[in-house]
C-alpha cells in the first residue's frame, strides 16, 4: 500500500519534559492503522502533530513522499487531513446542522442555505445510524448524541486521512457498529485512518496494523493478524494483564444501607425501585439513553425528581450533591471534564474543593494541609502528574479520573455512586480502577457502578439492574450474570428468554 502520511523519528517537549521521544509512524492509502498505549503514553500528542494542532520538536512529516510542516489545523485539513477530537469542541448554543456546518457554510445565492445544510446533515447522520435532528440544539444533546455530530462534521470535510481519538468511548455497541461500518468504507475509498483506542476488541475488529507506544517511546509496530488483545494489553503496560478484575469481595450482609421506591425523573425514568446493601457493588446497565445517569442526578438532587429514599432506615431528601455528601454519598459524573473537575485549576484546588472545610482555619486556607493531602493523593491513587503545580486540564485522561477519585474519597463516604468509572481510560488505568472499587467494599462501604461496558459489570459486580426507557428491566445476579442477559433486558427482545436466564433457568 502507498504511504499518505510518515512521521520520522519525531520527539515532542514541553518545556523540559519530553512526551514523545523518536517515534516513527506510517498511514497507508486503504488501511486502518491503529495507536494504543496507556493514559499519558503520547498517543494524542502524536496525534496531534500529525493534524496539525501541534509541531514537533525534532523529526520531520512527509505527505506523499514530499516534506510538509503544518501551519495549523486549517492547513492540515485543506491538504486532506482531519481530526475527530476525543474532547466534544461544539457550541451547545447552536443546531446540530449549524455545528455541522460552523465556519464552512453553505450558501444559495450568497446567503446561508439552511434548508440544504439541514438535509446534508441529516443524511450523514443517518449514514451514522442515528436519526439525531438537525434542528436541535447541541445543549440539548446526550453526550453520546454529541460525539456523533462531532464525527458527522469531519466526515463532511474532503479527506484522505481521518484520525480518531477514542471515538467509541461515549457510544452504545449498536452506535459504534455503525462508525465502523463508515470507517470500513473510508478503507474501502483509499483513505488512511487512524485510530486511537484503549478498547483493545476494537482495535482488534477493525485495523489491519498496530502501534504500541509506551512512555512516550514506540514499543512495537505489529500487523493485527495473530496479535490478541492480551497481548496487546501486556505491551502496553510491559506486564501481564490476565487478571483484569480482582476478586469479588463476600457480602455476608444484609444491611439495607439505601432503599428507593417508586422514583421517577420527569422525561427520564418511571417508577424505579432497588435497594443497596452494605459492601455491595450494585451496577446498572442499559444502553445510553436508559436513564441511568438521569435516576441518580435525580436522587442526589441534580434534577427535579419524587420518591421515596430512605438511608439506613431513615427518609432523606437532597436538595443538591453536597447534602448527599454531607449524608456520606457521594456521585462522581461521567461527565469529569465538564462536571466534575475545574480544568483550568491546578490539582490541589481541584482535590479539596469539595471538602475545602477540612483545610480551612478561621477564614483562612491551610494551603500546607492541603499539600500534604495532594502528596498522599498522588501517592495513594498513582496520580502521574509531571508537576504538582500542572493544571487538571493538562493530566491524562485515566490520571483525571485518579484525582477524581481521590477528591471525592476527602469526603470519607459510605456510598459511592461512579458513573462510567473507566470511560476513556487505558487497561493499566482501568485494572487500578477496579481494584479500588473491590477494596472500597472490603472496607464495607457500598458502591453504584453505571457502565455501558457489560464486561465490566460482569467483572466488578454482584448485582446488575438494567434499565430500559426509563424503567429497571430487571435484575442479574451472580452465576446468572452474562452478556446475553444484560442484552435481552437492555434491548427489550426475547423477554421471556431474559426472564429465565436472569433467574437461572436458561
Amino acid at each position: 500500500m502507498a504511504s499518505l502520511l510518515h512521521a520520522e523519528n519525531i520527539s515532542k517537549s514541553f518545556g523540559p519534559i519530553e512526551v514523545l521521544h523518536d517515534v516513527s509512524l506510517d498511514l497507508r492509502a486503504g488501511e486502518v492503522h491503529a495507536v494504543i498505549g496507556e493514559n499519558g503514553a503520547g498517543k494524542s500528542t502524536l496525534m496531534r502533530i500529525l493534524s496539525g494542532h501541534l509541531s514537533p520538536t525534532e523529526g520531520t512529516l512527509t505527505l506523499d513522499g514530499r516534506p510538509v510542516r503544518f501551519a495549523g489545523p486549517v492547513d492540515a485539513e485543506a491538504q486532506g487531513i482531519v481530526l475527530v477530537h476525543q474532547e466534544i469542541l461544539l457550541a451547545e448554543d447552536l443546531t446540530v446542522a449549524e455545528n455541522v456546518y460552523l465556519g464552512r457554510e453553505m450558501k444559495r445565492f450568497g446567503f446561508v442555505d439552511d434548508r440544504a445544510m439541514r438535509e446534508a446533515t441529516r443524511a450523514v447522520l443517518a449514514e451514522l445510524g442515528t436519526g439525531i435532528d438537525p434542528d436541535i440544539h447541541v445543549r440539548d444533546l446526550s453526550i453520546a448524541d454529541r460525539q456523533l455530530v462531532q464525527i458527522a462534521r469531519a466526515l463532511l470535510v474532503p479527506h484522505r486521512v481521518v484520525a480518531f481519538d477514542e471515538p467509541t468511548a461515549v457510544l452504545t455497541p449498536i452506535e459504534a457498529e455503525s462508525l465502523f461500518t463508515i470507517i470500513r468504507k473510508l478503507r474501502a475509498q483509499g483513505v488512511a485512518v487512524l485510530y486511537i483506542s484503549h478498547r483493545l476488541n476494537e482495535v482488534k475488529a477493525i485495523a489491519d496494523r498496530v502501534t504500541v507506544l509506551r512512555d512516550g517511546r514506540l514499543v512495537a509496530n505489529r500487523d493485527i493478524e495473530g496479535l490478541e488483545p492480551l497481548e496487546m494489553a501486556r505491551l502496553m503496560v510491559g506486564r501481564d494483564m490476565s487478571k483484569l478484575y480482582p476478586e469479588k469481595p463476600a457480602t455476608s450482609s444484609d444491611e439495607i444501607v439505601l432503599t428507593v421506591r417508586h422514583f421517577s425523573v420527569p422525561g427520564h425514568v418511571e417508577d424505579a425501585s432497588f435497594a443497596l446493601r452494605r459492601g455491595e457493588i450494585l451496577g446498572f446497565g442499559g444502553l445510553i439513553g436508559a436513564g441511568r445517569t438521569e435516576l441518580f442526578e435525580g436522587l442526589l438532587g441534580l434534577r427535579p425528581g419524587q420518591g421515596s429514599i430512605a438511608l439506613r432506615g431513615s427518609s432523606v431528601r437532597f436538595k443538591d450533591a453536597r447534602e448527599a455528601m454531607a449524608a456520606g454519598i457521594v456521585y462522581l459524573s461521567e461527565d469529569r471534564k465538564g462536571k466534575g473537575l475545574l480544568l483550568q485549576q491546578n490539582l490541589r484546588v481541584n482535590l479539596t474543593l469539595a471538602a475545602l472545610e477540612k483545610f480551612v482555619r478561621g477564614a483562612v486556607v491551610n494551603k500546607a494541609a492541603e499539600e500534604a493531602a495532594l502528596d498522599s493523593a498522588i501517592r495513594d491513587f498513582d496520580i502521574r502528574a509531571r508537576r504538582k503545580d500542572m493544571l487538571a486540564g493538562q493530566l491524562s485522561g485515566g490520571n483525571q479520573q485518579k484525582l477524581l477519585l481521590a477528591k471525592m474519597m476527602l469526603a470519607d463516604p459510605q456510598i459511592v455512586i461512579i458513573d462510567e468509572p473507566t470511560r476513556g481510560v487505558d487497561i493499566g488505568t482501568k485494572q487500578q480502577i477496579y481494584t479500588f472499587i473491590a477494596t472500597l467494599a472490603e472496607q464495607g462501604r457500598s458502591v453504584i457502578v453505571i457502565s455501558s461496558e457489560m464486561q465490566e459489570l460482569i467483572g466488578l459486580c454482584h448485582r446488575v439492574l438494567v434499565m430500559r426507557n426509563g424503567t429497571i428491566a430487571g435484575e442479574v445476579a451472580d452465576s446468572n450474570l452474562s452478556e446475553d442477559a444484560i442484552v435481552f433486558l437492555a434491548t427489550g427482545v426475547h423477554e421471556e428468554r431474559a426472564a429465565k436466564i436472569a433467574a437461572g433457568h436458561a
